[in-house]
């Protein structure tokens, strides 16, 4: 498939996947051009049809020449990176790998950006870079400690964007996410559990307890509170960004999160009431390391995007079990 000439098509990395198929969809409907650069270790073709794609491991020996071939052949002005590597245990078994591919691919793509000419970057972050905070509230400016290397390795981009833009003069946008759940449309569901709500709707399924790990943490009901970000949120955080640099925007880190908290337990009545089965709980002992609570003070976002989360914790909940309720039956 060959673009449109445009004044901008925008390349966005992972855009096979659950977090970048859902920005996909929503440059394409505000009529961007957008080309998918993806390996498909995790991504699937069907989430982007009608897109233009480039099959690409951004971290493979050979992948800087091929990547700025894409940037030019596509006349691409803008990237959107989510190609990476993401779950914290497999982080922890397989250290080296998440280097490779986290550290290694954005090394390649930041080579191949200056190469071509192209400066502006949305970079997809997280709330791993701030390890176990000690403030229940987490801005910017808390100190980022990661204790895994998914999110040392998130740090270590974040590092690598900014001398970047020293360097040569990358504009970026840095976005930290907090947990991101729900979908936007049934298609883009995420189908890997490795959230509550998706481990949650699981168990339901399965007919299950839950699992709560420590019932007596100091918060309202005893279980702990996270920062839940509805998908559709943060897809349309990450087009505000893109305006952000568009506009002359330079480098900054955004937390993307709602600024609220939902306990453990919540999240689990939530379910409860969106799939209509009466859900057990299985206490388990505390983690270490868990902090009790950890929500986002989103408000740089707020100001200087002008963006802001507007889907509740039962939207997330009830867009992610109708999606998994129809794959269901579809499977069936």
């Amino acid at each position: 498939m060959t673009l449109k000439h445009s004044v901008r098509a925008t390349l966005v990395t992972g855009g096979a996947g659950y977090i970048g198929s859902h920005v996909v969809r929503l440059l394409a409907q505000r009529g961007e051009q957008v080309v998918v650069l993806d390996d498909l270790s995790s991504g699937d073709l069907g989430r982007i049809p009608d897109v233009p794609f480039v099959y690409i491991d951004l971290a493979a020996p050979d992948a800087l020449d091929a990547i700025e071939r894409a940037l030019v052949d596509y006349r691409i002005t803008s990237v959107m990176h989510f190609a990476a590597r993401k779950q914290v245990g497999e982080s922890v078994a397989a250290p080296t790998s998440y280097f490779d591919c986290n550290v290694g691919g954005l090394t390649n793509l930041l080579a191949a950006m200056e190469r071509a000419g192209v400066q502006e970057l949305v970079f997809s972050s997280s709330a791993a870079v701030y390890g176990e905070p000690e403030a229940a509230t987490i801005t910017e400016s808390t100190p980022c400690v990661p204790v895994n290397p998914y999110g040392q390795s998130k740090l270590i981009g974040e590092w690598m964007t900014h001398n970047a833009a020293t360097a040569w003069g990358l504009r970026v946008a840095n976005l930290r996410y907090f947990n991101v759940a729900g979908t936007g449309w049934p298609d883009l569901a995420d189908r890997v559990a490795t959230n509550l709500v998706p481990i949650v709707i699981n168990a339901a399924l399965d007919g299950v307890a839950a699992r709560v790990f420590g019932t007596d943490w100091d918060t309202p009901d005893g279980s702990c509170v996270r920062d839940y970000i509805h998908v559709l949120d943060l897809a349309e955080a990450h087009l505000a960004a893109l305006d952000h640099l568009r506009r002359g925007g330079t480098e900054s880190v955004f937390n993307l999160g709602t600024g609220r908290g939902s306990s453990v337990l919540e999240v689990i009545r939530r379910v409860s009431e969106c799939s209509g089965i009466d859900m057990q709980v299985e206490a388990s002992p505390m983690r270490p390391g868990d902090p009790a609570s950890v929500v986002a003070d989103p408000s740089r976002a707020n100001e200087v995007l002008g963006w802001r989360s507007t889907r509740t914790l039962q939207d997330i909940v009830q867009t992610a079990w109708d999606a998994a309720a129809a794959q269901l039956i579809l499977v069936g």
